[in-house]
């Protein structure tokens, strides 16, 4: 017997037990990560008082001299949950246009594409421990240091933005996904404009609020469009072969990379 056909609006296929594994360990592994933290037994690894800020990168050196917007981090908050939401409604919406199967895949597709870039964000942010910009300005000094303000575990997980890969990796999801649903008509480009502009916003206020430096929200973008990017492509349906596709196989003495393309 042959592959069954694909059914129309089927575009994408899922495995519940191992892109439900890998969902739930993502979660789990960032909650997991967040009660330690936030027990402050992990001491902020606050700047160097011999360390000038004018050895920062030129790019990253406005987060350092600007006036802090004290609403700036509310603000991205709100971006954040922005994104959160439409991630939520999107599935919704397939499944009205394509049928549950695409509801539940889809659900389970932004799902794992906000569960690896949260899982990717924490262990990056603990392995590098960079002191966010607020330090700097408050904690600058060694008796400054030794004030109430300086303890908090958070103050040293600059490196990268989690806002900017969390809003980047739904919005790489959701453009990946219009494009694929939505081939013909102005949803893919509309989501692709959005999506950028809000990932662009939440990762400017995240510097404005003394949260993040320039290159924290660059790398976290770049993160999170990635991993956005990835999960969708990797649960294309075998039968709907997808423009572009990389493969790795073993042989003989090492493996191989190939890359495909459809033109």
């Amino acid at each position: 017997m042959g592959t069954p056909a694909l059914e129309l609006g089927q575009h994408f296929v899922f495995d519940p037990v191992a892109d439900g594994t890998l969902t739930a360990a993502g979660f789990g592994f960032s909650f997991l990560l967040g009660e330690v933290l936030g027990t402050g037994e992990i001491a902020p690894p606050l700047p160097s008082t011999s360390f000038h800020t004018s050895s920062l990168l030129p790019i990253d050196r406005i987060a350092v001299t600007q006036t802090i917007d004290p609403n700036a981090s509310t603000v991205s908050d709100i971006g954040l949950a922005s994104a959160i939401g439409f991630a939520v409604l999107d599935p919704i919406l397939s499944g009205f246009r394509d049928g549950t199967d695409a509801l539940i895949v889809d659900g389970f597709i932004y799902a794992e594409s906000g569960s690896l870039a949260l899982m990717l964000t924490d262990i990056t942010k603990i392995a590098v421990r960079r002191p966010r910009p607020i330090d700097y300005i408050n904690c600058g000094t060694l008796a400054e240091q030794k004030g109430p303000n300086c303890g908090s575990t958070d103050l040293g997980l600059s490196f990268f933005s989690g806002h900017a890969a969390g809003v980047a990796a739904i919005g790489a999801t959701a453009t990946y996904l219009a494009f694929v649903r939505s081939p013909h008509s102005p949803r893919p480009w509309i989501t692709l404009g959005v999506s950028t502009a809000l990932t662009a916003f939440v990762g400017i206020e995240r510097v404005r609020a003394g949260m993040h430096f320039p290159t924290d929200v660059i790398a976290g973008a770049m993160a999170g469009a990635a991993i956005g990017v990835l999960v969708p492509h990797l649960h294309r349906h075998v039968q709907e072969a997808p423009p572009v596709w990389v493969g790795v196989s073993p042989s003989p003495g090492g493996g191989s990379l190939a890359l495909q393309g459809f033109f």
